[in-house]
């Protein structure tokens, strides 16, 4: 029999109506539906997202992909998910994996993918991009991302912040992704660059609870939560000026 195709979509970064056309038009065709979320039991951003678009008689399954940097578990629960997934592709039965923002950029996704290749070589796979969270933090902020010929810097906020700073150190425009419960060393860090009134913050993009800050200021002392599902955007050449 033969394998039914794999289907990523990018859901975008909260809006329901940032979904692409096409990416709406797949889930509402397929009835086997995936989803991640962090935690057992915690609902699915992804479904709250998402939701509205799933046929009638969709079969929902939560892949739960917990927050560790343990490289073992990580990488036992992406085979184990895997596994859930070949199972209904091995069928003849297509498949979807909902995930936020883009699926190829710093998604769970890209360890899904691996590990389902891993376990199924010659399955078909159909990647739908999707609208980046920090195209929409630029959107609701008129955050200018690239112009001329700046560079345009992704870091994933990381303990050592080392290569936050040499893309400060390179100038252009920095977006600051996995913010998570950084958020306070990185706003020290941006305070003695000189960069907090060239940075803007949004929490929860075209969600519920969203949080737009362009005075970075204001976030000292708040729950450190407000870090997660949150970007930074900082033109680091304005800081040099």
């Amino acid at each position: 029999m033969p394998l039914g195709n794999f289907y990523g979509i990018g859901i975008g970064p909260g809006d329901p109506e940032l979904m692409t056309v096409r990416g709406a038009r797949l889930l509402g065709a397929c009835r086997h539906i995936f989803v991640p979320k962090a935690r057992t039991a915690a609902d699915s951003i992804a479904m709250q997202i998402a939701g509205r678009y799933l046929r009638a008689d969709a079969r929902i399954c939560e892949l739960v992909f917990p927050m560790t940097a343990d490289k073992q578990e990580l990488t036992a629960r992406w085979e184990k998910s895997a596994a859930e997934v070949a199972a209904v592709l091995q069928t003849g039965k297509d498949a979807c994996f909902l995930t936020l923002g883009d699926p190829l950029l710093y998604s769970t996704y890209i360890y899904l993918l691996r590990a389902l290749r891993t376990l199924l070589p010659e399955l078909q796979v159909i990647t739908v991009p999707g609208i980046t969270a920090f195209s929409a933090v630029a959107a609701l902020t008129e955050f200018v991302v690239g112009e001329g010929k700046e560079p345009v810097t992704i870091v994933p906020s990381t303990d050592d912040f080392a290569g936050l700073k040499r893309a400060i150190a390179a100038g252009g425009t920095i977006v600051i992704m996995k913010i998570g419960e950084r958020l306070k060393e990185l706003l020290k860090l941006l305070a003695e660059e000189k960069l907090l009134d060239a940075a803007v913050l949004v929490s929860r993009a075209g969600m519920a609870g969203q949080r737009i800050e362009t005075d970075l200021r204001r976030l000292t002392g708040d729950n450190p939560e407000i870090g997660y599902l949150s970007i930074i955007l900082v033109d680091a050449g304005r800081g040099k000026n």
